[in-house]
C-alpha cells in the first residue's frame, strides 16, 4: 500500500516522489481523495504518482469509492498557488 504524501509536505528544493511502495521515481500526477467515512466531504488527501503507477493507485482508490480527482503536478502546483494570492 503506498505511503501518504501530501503534495505540500514536500520541500521546494525536493522533487516530489511517487506514493507506491518501494518506488522514488519522480512524481507527476497527483491523486486527491477522501474517504467518506472519515473525512468530511470537501477534504482532500493526496497521494502522488509517477507515470507507471498512476494507474494502479487510481485504481486502488477508485474501487474503495476514495478517488476524487487525477490532475497532473504542475496543474496541481499552479491551483494551489494561485489559492495562495
Amino acid at each position: 500500500m503506498p505511503h501518504n504524501v501530501s503534495v505540500s509536505d514536500e520541500t521546494s528544493d525536493e522533487t516530489p516522489v511517487c506514493s507506491a511502495k518501494g518506488c522514488r521515481a519522480d512524481a507527476v500526477w497527483v491523486l486527491a481523495w477522501n474517504n467518506p467515512k472519515i473525512h468530511t466531504p470537501e477534504r482532500r488527501k493526496t497521494w502522488l504518482a509517477c507515470e507507471e503507477h498512476r494507474e494502479h493507485l487510481s485504481q486502488f482508490l477508485g474501487v474503495r469509492g476514495f478517488l476524487k480527482d487525477v490532475v497532473a503536478l504542475a496543474e496541481w502546483r499552479s491551483a494551489d498557488s494561485a489559492a495562495d494570492r
